[in-house]
């Protein structure tokens, strides 16, 4: 089962003893502050959990699959995750 941002608040707002609006307010600003870090090229680490970081994605040729047609996918910047062996090791 996936768990919806609404999930994560409610569950912050019970482990942190927080209410659902402070705690709302809280996950939205760790967001922002990752998405912020992420336009400026920066990355965000969190010891034992993972990175977040913005890899260079090159440009390519790709096929339209509707016409079979080549087509030119321009380079850009794609979000990323890689997570840290605390992680890992507590999926396993």
């Amino acid at each position: 089962m996936a768990h919806t941002k609404a999930d994560i608040t409610a569950a912050v707002a019970e482990k942190a003893g927080l209410s659902r609006a402070d705690a709302g307010r809280a996950v939205d600003a760790v967001l922002d502050t990752i998405t912020e870090a992420l336009k400026n090229g920066e990355a965000v680490n969190f010891v034992g959990f993972g990175s977040f970081v913005a890899r260079p994605r090159a440009a390519r040729t790709g096929l339209n699959p509707q016409t079979k047609e080549q087509i030119q996918i321009p380079a850009s910047t794609v979000p990323a995750f890689k997570a840290g062996k605390a992680l890992k090791d507590a999926v396993k």
